[in-house]
């Protein structure tokens, strides 16, 4: 047999957000004064009490392994979190905790999907849903939207892609990549949709602290024990406290899909970090001003980069509601040049505004969205301010 890698590692796209990252930042490291607004990261420093937990972790021997599902402390603070903040109860053994949120997401595809079953994903979306479903051997059913409905589906656009071999459908509220929230009734059709065919909903909440003008969040959990039952609640605290290397990600789910999903991971990674779990513990259980202190600087940077990006000739966003990140419409950009050379796509905008202006954005047709941009306003205003005026010149020449 001939030695080679296999066709399903072979057919998975690496992530072009990270990529795009990477590539920022070896251009900075060579010196170069680069804005990035490509990495779905917070800025601010990890809060001091949740460091001073990993600290005590580490003087408290806290180095072991853990009960694969997580220690007995994360999950009740997490039990505690989502009674505290939903009205949701999950006992210990519906909760699972993983090496941050995307690795939630991939333990519970690969525990749901069969060969051949389909995942509803509404896009623009983030560009590692595709991939787990492919990777689950499951496929990837698109649901298309537009900016006019702020990129979240009609119902009838949804219903006109359930089969019978629809397994799941993930949705995100606020949404990576575009900042959408989704309302009660549009959550409820979901909801509804999901119990009478049935079919699971995959509910990605891990930006549900990062919302802005005094909206809430509401978890699609909430709208009916049915609902509840078929729902895997994934979170985490990477967005919301800053602790994006940390990894820690959870799944609240039914017991028998918990138990499943432990012994899936059991063989795959065992448990999460054992000073991060505890780190992670602290966060959800103390102070949590340090969260509303960020949130309130995020909000006056997405108003600096909508309207700096609204005042540019040829391109437009609209506000996000919650995330950190815009979607700026670039299509009027498309088929103009640069230098001589053509701009097909968000592709090549995206290459020669980093090549030229050294400013990191992230294509649309990575999030399945040709014609927009993905910023993100987890920087500076300093940095933002100077990125679009960057961006400014850079579409000022172009013919």
């Amino acid at each position: 047999m001939a030695l080679s890698i296999s066709h399903r590692c072979q057919n998975i796209a690496p992530s072009m957000t990270l990529q795009i990252d990477a590539r920022a930042k070896e251009m900075a490291a060579s010196g170069m004064n680069v804005i990035g607004f490509g990495a779905g990261e917070p800025d601010f420093p990890t809060p001091k009490h949740i460091c001073d937990a990993a600290r005590e972790a580490l003087d408290l021997g806290m180095t072991k392994y853990t009960p694969v599902p997580g220690t007995m402390e994360l999950r009740m603070a997490i039990y505690r979190k989502m009674q505290r903040d939903h009205n949701l109860t999950y006992s210990p053994q519906e909760i699972i905790v993983s090496n941050g949120a995307k690795h939630s997401i991939f333990t519970v595809l690969q525990t749901i999907i069969d060969p051949g079953d389909e995942v509803l994903i509404p896009t623009p979306c983030w560009v590692s849903y595709p991939e787990l479903v492919r990777m689950a051997g499951g496929v990837p059913i698109m649901i298309p939207t537009n900016e006019e409905n702020r990129f979240i589906p009609t119902n009838e656009d949804i219903a006109a892609r359930v089969s019978r071999r629809t397994k799941a459908i993930i949705i995100t509220s606020p949404s990576n990549p575009n900042g959408s929230v989704w309302s009660r009734d549009q959550l409820q059709y979901v909801g509804n949709l999901a119990v009478a065919h049935p079919f699971y909903i995959i509910s990605d909440e891990i930006y549900e602290k990062l919302l802005y003008d005094g909206r809430k969040h509401l978890s699609i959990a909430q709208l009916g024990e049915q609902i509840k039952q078929q729902t895997f609640l994934i979170n985490g605290v990477s967005k919301a406290y800053s602790m994006t290397g940390w990894r820690i990600g959870y799944c609240c789910a039914p017991r028998h899909e918990i138990a499943a999903m432990t012994a899936f991971q059991s063989q795959a990674t065992s448990n999460a970090n054992s000073i991060a779990q505890h780190a992670a513990a602290a966060a959800l259980d103390g102070d949590q001003s340090c969260v509303d202190e960020m949130v309130s600087h995020f909000q006056h940077r997405r108003d600096v980069m909508v309207d700096g990006i609204n005042a540019i000739g040829g391109i437009s966003c609209l506000k996000p509601e919650g995330a950190f990140y815009v979607m700026m419409n670039v299509r009027s950009l498309i088929g103009k040049s640069y230098n001589g050379r053509k701009i097909e796509g968000t592709l090549d905008f995206a290459e020669m505004l980093l090549t030229d202006k050294q400013v990191a954005v992230v294509p649309g047709v990575a999030f399945e969205a040709e014609g927009f941009c993905r910023l993100s306003y987890a920087i500076s205003e300093e940095k933002i301010t100077e990125g679009l005026n960057r961006i400014d010149s850079f579409i000022s020449h172009l013919v």
